[in-house]
């Protein structure tokens, strides 16, 4: 039965479904394309491709400007040339791993632009957004908690000055 179809059943649901290979069948082929004052391009074409076996990926940068594309190379192609064009830009790079190394994935960064060169792999916006979000509120809270306590503590002694005092 086609992959597609067992998507389907599963999930009730046309899904689309296909197959990642090994880590050792992988290279992937990542990185921001930014304009020429660093902020993202997003929805950039980027064409990444083996020159020497014709294989190659066609993808687009999200919102961030990032790409990722994944190309089904083998250990005979170490070493092969790739080509990389984002827009009217083009880089060439070559296919680079430790071929005995079956188990990490086998990727390059390759960024294009000025000012794009951030870190892949880091936690996502939301997360340092959320984080900020949730500092903030739990500073307010306390500062909320403080103030109400100090007129707590301000009536109880005002309650305990006036039973202090004594008629004649």
């Amino acid at each position: 039965m086609p992959t597609f179809l067992v998507g389907f059943f599963l999930t009730a649901s046309p899904v689309a479904v296909w197959a990642t290979h090994e880590a050792d069948h992988r290279f992937t082929v990542e990185g921001f394309v930014c304009g020429s004052s660093g902020q993202p391009s997003p929805n950039v074409e980027v064409v990444v491709k083996d020159t020497r076996v014709s294989i190659g990926a066609t993808v687009s940068t999200d919102e961030d400007g990032y790409y990722k594309a994944i190309l089904h190379l083998h250990n005979d192609n170490l070493g092969d040339p790739v080509l990389v064009i984002a827009g009217n830009e083009e880089q060439r790079i070559k296919v680079q791993f430790d071929p005995k190394d079956l188990e990490t994935e086998r990727k390059v960064q390759v960024n294009f632009g000025s000012g794009c060169e951030k870190t892949i792999g880091g936690p996502p916006r939301w997360v340092y957004y959320g984080s900020g979000m949730g500092v903030a509120a739990v500073v307010f809270a306390g500062l909320k908690w403080l103030r109400k306590r100090r007129r707590r503590v301000g009536r109880r002694d005002k309650k305990s000055q006036g039973k202090g005092k004594t008629s004649l």
